[in-house]
């Protein structure tokens, strides 16, 4: 059976619960369901456990293999809310046919409205279908809108990781 993760963080809550579950998909509904009852004060019944399972989601994997593919893409905007937005629905407009395995946006310290985004893909081949699908040209262009100036890739074949 395969793994499914609960987080509180993406819950509402009061607490600001920062607990993450991740196990078999019963096993999390379980524990998920204890932990709710025990700490948030709800009532452990088939409800809370519909409720719980209806939220689970698949793990995301950050691990980087040597043979993966990963594109920096360095970019200058004030309107960064924005540029998220648009990842945002990017992301969902992609859905299953989405290459991307992760990906993590950073703002520079030392150079105010830069920001850096690393994406990595299993290899090569799957950053170019991602980079060929419509939804992504789509994004692109959104994405120049609004930038100031062209962003910079860079696009990178893992040798070697070390952990």
């Amino acid at each position: 059976m395969a793994r499914k993760v609960m987080d509180c963080r993406e819950m509402p809550s009061e607490s600001n619960c920062t607990l993450t579950i991740t196990g078999e998909e019963d096993e999390v509904v379980v524990a998920a369901a204890q932990h709710a009852a025990s700490v948030h004060g709800h009532t452990d019944n088939a409800e809370l456990r519909r409720d719980v399972r209806a939220h689970l989601r698949d793990p995301v994997d950050m691990t980087t293999n040597g043979g993966a593919f990963v594109q920096i893409i360095e970019f200058r905007t004030r309107r960064i809310d924005e540029v998220e937005a648009t990842m945002d629905q990017w992301n969902a407009a992609i859905g299953n046919n989405r290459t991307a395995r992760w990906a993590v946006v950073t703002a520079d310290r030392g150079s105010p409205q830069t920001f850096v985004q690393v994406v990595e893909f299993p290899n090569y081949d799957q950053a170019m279908a991602n980079s060929s699908h419509p939804v992504t040209a789509e994004f692109a262009d959104k994405l120049r809108k609004l930038c100031e100036g062209d962003p910079t890739f860079r696009n990178l074949d893992v040798r070697r990781v070390l952990v």
